[in-house]
């Protein structure tokens, strides 16, 4: 009922809440069908509505597959047009897929599924309305904000198969010849593209969409998968001209075809995750439709086409994690449709001509963008104000990097000021990083009126800023959610006056504090779920009090330390995450671990004198609640480990003077996972059937031994 009302008073009509009964009961409680007929019934306002929907179109629903299919081809059927074909054309992926949110908004504007409805919304908005639709009438479940990706419920993707029919065609599902009226395929093929789909198969030539539903690959995956040779993709432009989506993400191309041209219909095309691409033809420019290019993690990728000013149509370009990508071509800033473009990069070399200025009309462009090489801006008062910042009243998040230049140059820091003070951008901003700024302080517009400039933001990171001696009042800022301080040497406060301010970060979430030597005391304000402190005074763990929200907490490279005081854990009853790194002096545990009733995770890593074995450190024996305990580097476990009846997952890496595991690991039976990893002599004791220990855990279900240890498995 609470999906299906608009409003309070209609969960109160009797009436109402009578008929809402009746169809919940016809649901049979199935609970893809009650959210399906609820976020339907949400667009039906009158109680006459709501009848006719109960008496004439809703069957009476049972376990068995078809009624419930029939429920929700029903809630399909009442999908506006433009979104009933959005939602076919997700039949291409692959069930139990995540797919991105952003790939979607490119791929329905790409087939020109998205009607404008004024010159002032972007086509982009519009799709991400589209997208928003879907997700609320349950067409999308799953939904991840962070990474802004979702699923489709397995029959909700057959029902997308049904109502497509033979326009949508499944590669891995379907071994027969294309129909020559299907318009659009996809596949996941890992091995040869055209040996496993041969061109002999696909007879529609009339093929509008090919994509490639492969999930993004590790290096390890690419570096086993057979090339896509340039042969076979000469015989796939050759086949089908009227392409407007062409996704060869993640097939292994090292080598684009310059009769890619001959796809003058192409308005989407994605060569992301091709990790041996290093560069493409410059008659890919002659593509005057192409709106979207993708070429997200093209690590070899050394240079853009140098006509990329050609491509008229062009609306979104992502080339962030190409590594080797030193600069973008001159005339870029031509590209007046750009609405995405994720990095701008500056080149080292003044003969290659691309400048700040290139970035003045670009004013359509949203989401993040990441402006590097900053530090060698030249004419810094005169670039700063020609990148017109301020007038990208869309852009969302902005990253501003300097590069690393190694001088302390005075002349550095005051062109550094001049540049960032040009730089303010719109203050509909939500995400700023500065990294590697050489001032001595932040510009007026960030120092004097933060609050008044950027009153959105959300998140603000400031690293590498190491001759910057006060921070911004950043306290003041009310949707402030997250922030990151790292690599400021020379700070030392906050905010030294917090007087005027009722209640200073009346919103913060997550705080990093890292390499900031002289910093003598942080924020810490009730709300506080995430804390992280690398390298800075002891003083602010002892500082770590009163954060009884606190669910995460990460301790690392702290060289002095050698116990946790004991109330820093008095007050984190709500501490779900323990991390301990690099603190090679920690000898002991603090007697207030008792307190943490609620850990679920720890990590000991690098903590070379830390021995749990000890009496006074037996109090994370209390931890009962404790399901997950990752030690690197440790001396011992505790003995009486078995009073971690809730552990099921183990990990032990590196740890050369463990040699034997504790009697009781052979009582937790909760324990389903252990891993022993660059442990020679614990290993040889863990042996299979052999091992003087294997008795002692011969009963966990999945063990795996690792003679090496690779930091990135962590």
């Amino acid at each position: 009922m609470q999906m299906a009302c608009r409003k309070e008073e209609q969960m109160q009509d009797p009436d109402m809440l009578a008929i809402g009964k009746e169809i919940v009961r016809k649901c049979s409680g199935v609970p893809l069908v009650v959210r399906t007929v609820g976020s339907l019934l949400f667009f039906k306002k009158t109680k006459p509505e709501w009848l006719h929907f109960k008496d004439n179109e809703l069957l009476e629903v049972s376990q068995r597959e078809d009624r419930i299919v029939f429920v929700l081809r029903l809630s399909y059927d009442h999908l506006p047009s433009h979104l009933k074909q959005c939602f076919a054309l997700c039949s291409l992926f692959p069930k139990d897929y995540r797919i991105k949110k952003q790939t979607l908004i490119n791929l329905w504007v790409a087939e020109g599924f998205i009607q404008p409805l004024n010159r002032s919304r972007h086509l982009e908005d519009i799709a991400h309305g589209y997208f928003v639709d879907l997700l609320s009438s349950n067409f999308f479940q799953d939904y991840e904000k962070d990474i802004e990706t979702c699923k489709m419920h397995d029959m909700i993707h057959d029902l997308a198969g049904l109502v497509a029919g033979t326009e949508c065609w499944v590669a891995w599902e379907d071994t027969k010849s294309i129909l020559e009226r299907t318009r659009h395929i996809s596949h996941g093929l890992t091995s040869n593209l055209m040996r496993e789909l041969p061109i002999s198969r696909l007879k529609a030539s009339s093929l509008r969409t090919f994509l490639s539903a492969m999930p993004e690959p590790t290096y390890g995956e690419m570096e086993q998968r057979e090339p896509t040779s340039e042969v076979d993709l000469r015989q796939l432009i050759q086949s089908f001209k009227s392409l407007r989506i062409l996704d060869l993400h993640a097939t292994n191309i090292k080598n684009v075809p310059r009769s890619i041209c001959k796809l003058k219909h192409l308005t989407y095309l994605d060569f992301s995750h091709n990790n041996a691409l290093k560069r493409l033809p410059n008659s890919i420019t002659r593509l005057q439709n192409l709106q979207t290019l993708n070429l997200y993690s093209c690590s070899a990728l050394e240079e853009l086409p140098r006509g990329i000013r050609k491509l008229v149509s062009l609306r979104n370009l992502d080339i962030n994690e190409c590594w080797k990508l030193s600069y973008v071509p001159h005339g870029l800033g031509q590209l007046s449709s750009l609405h995405r473009l994720t990095r701008f990069i500056l080149p080292k070399d003044k003969a290659l001509h691309c400048r700040l200025g290139e970035l003045n009309g670009l004013n359509n462009i949203g989401g993040t963008i990441t402006i590097e090489n900053l530090g060698h801006v030249t004419n810094a008062i005169q670039e700063s104000k020609a990148a017109n910042l301020i007038g990208k009243h869309s852009l969302e998040s902005l990253e501003l990097r300097w590069g690393y230049l190694d001088t302390e140059d005075e002349v550095i820091g005051d062109r550094d000021e001049a540049l960032l003070d040009g730089l303010m951008p719109h203050s509909n901003l939500q995400n700023l990083k500065i990294n590697g700024y050489k001032g001595k302080s932040f510009p007026r517009w960030m120092m004097d009126s933060l609050v008044f400039s950027l009153p959105n933001l959300v998140e603000v990171h400031l690293q590498q800023c190491g001759r910057c001696k006060y921070l911004p009042q950043l306290g003041q800022l009310p949707h402030l959610k997250s922030l990151s301080i790292w690599g400021l040497d020379e700070l030392e406060y906050f905010e030294p006056d917090h007087s005027f301010i009722t209640t200073p970060f009346p919103g913060l979430l997550r705080l990093h504090i890292g390499y900031c030597k002289n910093l003598k005391a942080m924020p810490l304000t009730p709300h506080l779920e995430e804390l992280m402190l690398s390298k800075v005074n002891l003083e602010l763990i002892n500082q770590i009090f009163g954060l009884n929200k606190l669910k995460s907490l990460d301790i690392s490279e702290m060289d002095f330390l050698e116990c946790l005081p004991e109330k820093c854990f008095q007050s984190l009853t709500s501490l779900e995450d323990l991390s301990i790194s690099c603190c090679h002096r920690l000898t002991s545990l603090s007697l207030g671990m008792q307190h943490l009733t609620n850990l679920l995770n720890v990590s000991f890593l690098y903590c070379e004198e830390l021995n749990l074995s000890k009496n006074e450190s037996d109090n994370i024996l209390d931890l009962q609640g404790l399901k997950s305990l990752q030690c690197l580097n440790l001396k011992a476990l505790p003995e009486q480990i078995e009073a971690l009846q809730s552990l099921q997952q183990l990990e032990i890496i590196r740890c050369p003077l463990l040699t034997s595991l504790p009697e009781g690991m052979r009582r937790i039976a909760s324990l389903s996972h252990l891993r022993i990893a660059a442990c020679p002599d614990l290993e040889e004791r863990c042996k299979k059937d052999a091992g003087e220990d294997w008795y002692k855990i011969a009963h966990i279900p999945h063990i795996i031994h690792e003679l090496e240890y690779y930091d990135d498995l962590l």
